[in-house]
Formats: structure tokens, C-alpha cells, sequence
């Protein structure tokens, strides 16, 4: 990508959504994320163009190749509508004009207090998406820098587009005032977890900001794909990381207690929070502050014990808490909810982070086991998208026994990696 530049701007309506937060480090493949090799900061360096940036209507002309003896090739796109909108961030529906391929443009406000030569170490979100690779996390096509009359910073980057959210399909059955069929739940929710155990145990990333609103959804094969990697860092043990961090309704007690060496366990309970909704409607826990929130999970799970305090900060002495017992889980839920869906709940929403299941773990509860039928199919009769195509970063830590629950014996072509 040696050029980027603007050739056009006009006006589009589009409509305003949600974003999200911001982070820091990387896995051990780029371990310092104050990237070292040349040829990159090269790269970054070639990637900033003059102008307003990426603007409903504008055309924004780029140049990829050009090292390592490939050809340089240009790939224009044209902004057409806000899908998203927040405070650090705007995404962009957009069309390619050379091939036609519609795609979503995330355009991010860089930290100016940094000169423009140290702009690479703060770039975490695009370094982290350059890692990832997986049929349920969304890609990154493309990325630039641009910058505006301003001297703001831009960073654009270039993704697959996929028209849903979990949070917009939810939103309008709960306006028709119907619960979500329970093979949607199960697939999205298989499917979120498939995407943590990939960036959990493959790249070693922790999202921090899972929510209905960061799970894209296509609405004709019901193929799901996280997204929104802001808020993403590696937590590494022994290092702090801060604690406001994570949508309130979705964010686990040990960062309201303010736990700072916390671990990918609150994506965890981010993912149970999500799976409640979809099975009630509506969210479980919907404080309006973070004392709040706590008050809400607490007249659920019950007041927290010394020990699972300690477990989720041993640093916190505050013990001044009214002793509520906990509500059984069987009476949150409508009746007709099953039991295996109560159940997973209860095991992703734990006040101890080392008792909530593993990503992996989860993958192979009994409330999946539709989806391994060899004949399950979506309600319109149709095939459903790819749940077994494994990669190895997937099953990093699966036995043999967890193998064998996690792929159905038809499905196990789709895994070659496996010798089962």
C-alpha cells in the first residue's frame, strides 16, 4: 500500500450506531508492539494521505504492492453511508469500484499527543487484526492514514462488511414482542465462542468489549463474525490493566471491583451476559452506574463471599454488603427455556473468574448438541454455515476426549488437521 489520496467528496445520509473503547499490547508474534522493523514503519510512513479523510460520498483512491516484487495495484472505494458512529470512531458502508465488493470502512481517531513519527506504537487495534485470521472474526482487507485541515490523524481501516448485528436482529424481535428462535441462539452463541477460543488460546488476545452490537451477523446464513477489536490488548499475568474497560451490561464484577490483573474470563462472562439476552429479550444486568450493575448481578447471583471476592480482587478490603440470597436461575427464564440453556448460563456467570468455562469448554456443552446433528438445518431448510472447520490455534489445550465431543463424526473432513 504505497499512496493513498482523495479524489471526490459529496453527501450521503446514513444512519448513527454505537462504538466502543481503547487499549494497548500485543501477542508474543509482535511482542513489542514498538515495531522495530523497517520496512514496516516504511510502510506506515507510505500509508498517510492529505485530506479530509473518509467522508459519506467521498472516493478514496489507494495503492497496495509494490514489495517483494509484486505489482502495485490501485483499489479505489467509495464512502456511502454511517452504519456506526462513536466517540474516537465512525464506520463507513462502502463500495470497491474495481470489483464491485461492498465493504465497511472503520475510520479512527489517533491519540495526537504523539508525534506523527511514533504514530505505529499506538495503532493496537490494526496491528491486532493483521493477527487474526477466522470464518467468525471479521477481516481486515485493507488500511491507511489520512488526515484532515485539522491536523487530526486518521486510521482507516478497510473491513469485510457483513450487513447485521445481533443487537439490530434481537431488537426486532423483541419489538414484535417474540423471543428469538432457540437455533438462532445457539448458533450465534457457538459461534462467539468459537471466535474467543481462537483469539483466547490462538493469539493470545482478550476482546474487553463483547456486546450484541460488536457480533456482525449475515442474515442469510447466519454466519457470525466479531468484530471491533478497540478495546482489545494481551493481558499479561503480572501486568495491570484498567478496569473501566467493557460495555456496562456486559461487564464482569471483578472490573466493578475494580480488579486490575484480571484474565480473558470476562469475555467469558461478557459472552453468558449476551447469550441471557438473547434468551430473555433483554438484557439480565442493566445498571445505570457501576455501583448500579453490581446491585444488579448481585439480586441474581446472591451477595459475593469473601473468597469469591478475593477471587476476583484480592486486593479489594471493602466487605459492607447487605447478604441477599441468590435467585434461582430456573425462575429468570421463561419456563419453555431448557434446561441446558439455564445451565450454560449458570456456568459462564460465575463470580469466581477461574470457575466460568472456557471458551473451548463451552463450545461442548449438552445446549449445542443440535448443532452436530448431521441433520439439523436452518428453519428456511438451508445447510448451517460452517461450525467445524477447526484451526489448530482453536483447539490449542483439547484432549482427545474434548475432540471427540467437539467434532461430530460426520463433520470431521472439515477438520483435516485432526487424525481422530
Amino acid at each position: 500500500m504505497a499512496s493513498t489520496r482523495v479524489v471526490a467528496v459529496s453527501s450521503v445520509d446514513g444512519k448513527t450506531g454505537g462504538n466502543a473503547m481503547l487499549v494497548n499490547k500485543l501477542p508474543e508474534e509482535i511482542h513489542e508492539i514498538k515495531i522495530k522493523d523497517e520496512k514496516v514503519e516504511k510502510e506506515m510512513e507510505e500509508m498517510m494521505v492529505d485530506g479530509r479523510g473518509t467522508e459519506t460520498g467521498q472516493i478514496i483512491v489507494t495503492t497496495i504492492g509494490g514489495r517483494n516484487g509484486q505489482p502495485k495495484q490501485t483499489i479505489s472505494y467509495v464512502a456511502e453511508r454511517v452504519v456506526g458512529q462513536g466517540t474516537f470512531a465512525v464506520v463507513f458502508q462502502a463500495r470497491c469500484l474495481e470489483t464491485g465488493e461492498t465493504v465497511a470502512i472503520k475510520k479512527v481517531l489517533q491519540d495526537m499527543r504523539y508525534k506523527k513519527q511514533d504514530m505505529r506504537y499506538k495503532n493496537r487495534e490494526m496491528q491486532t487484526m493483521r493477527l487474526l485470521d477466522h470464518p467468525n472474526v471479521v477481516s481486515l482487507k485493507n488500511w491507511f492514514f489520512s488526515t484532515t485541515e485539522k491536523d487530526e490523524l486518521y486510521l482507516n481501516l478497510v473491513l469485510e462488511y457483513v450487513p447485521e448485528t445481533v443487537y439490530r436482529v434481537l431488537k426486532r424481535y423483541s419489538r414484535a414482542n417474540q423471543r428469538m428462535p432457540l437455533i438462532y441462539v445457539k448458533l450465534y452463541i457457538y459461534q462467539i465462542c468459537r471466535a474467543l477460543a481462537y483469539i483466547h488460546g490462538g493469539v493470545g488476545v482478550c476482546h474487553r468489549d463483547i456486546k450484541p452490537q460488536n457480533i456482525l451477523v449475515n442474515p442469510h446464513t447466519h454466519q457470525v463474525k466479531l468484530c471491533d477489536f478497540g478495546s482489545a490488548k494481551v493481558l499479561v499475568k503480572g501486568e495491570p490493566n484498567i478496569s473501566y474497560i467493557c460495555t456496562r451490561s456486559y461487564r464482569a464484577p471483578e472490573l466493578i471491583f475494580g480488579a486490575t490483573e484480571y484474565t480473558t474470563a470476562i469475555d467469558i462472562w461478557s459472552a453468558g451476559c449476551v447469550l441471557a439476552e438473547l434468551l430473555l429479550g433483554q438484557p439480565l444486568f442493566a445498571g445505570e452506574s457501576a455501583v448500579d450493575q453490581l446491585a444488579e448481578i448481585i439480586k441474581v447471583l446472591g451477595t459475593p463471599t469473601r473468597e469469591e471476592i478475593k477471587c476476583m480482587n484480592p486486593n479489594y478490603t471493602e466487605f459492607k454488603f447487605l447478604q441477599i440470597k441468590a435467585h434461582p436461575w430456573q425462575k429468570i427464564f421463561n419456563k419453555r427455556t431448557p434446561p441446558e440453556a439455564v445451565d450454560l448460563v449458570s456456568r459462564l456467570l460465575q463470580y469466581s473468574p477461574n470457575l466460568r468455562c472456557t471458551a473451548l469448554e463451552t463450545l461442548i456443552h449438552p445446549f449445542f448438541d443440535e448443532l452436530r446433528n448431521p441433520n439439523a438445518r436452518l428453519p428456511n431448510g438451508r445447510s448451517f454455515p460452517p461450525l467445524f472447520n477447526f484451526k489448530p490455534q482453536e483447539l490449542k489445550g483439547a484432549n482427545v476426549e474434548i475432540l471427540c465431543k467437539l467434532i461430530p463424526e460426520h463433520a470431521r473432513k472439515q477438520c483435516p488437521i485432526l487424525s481422530l
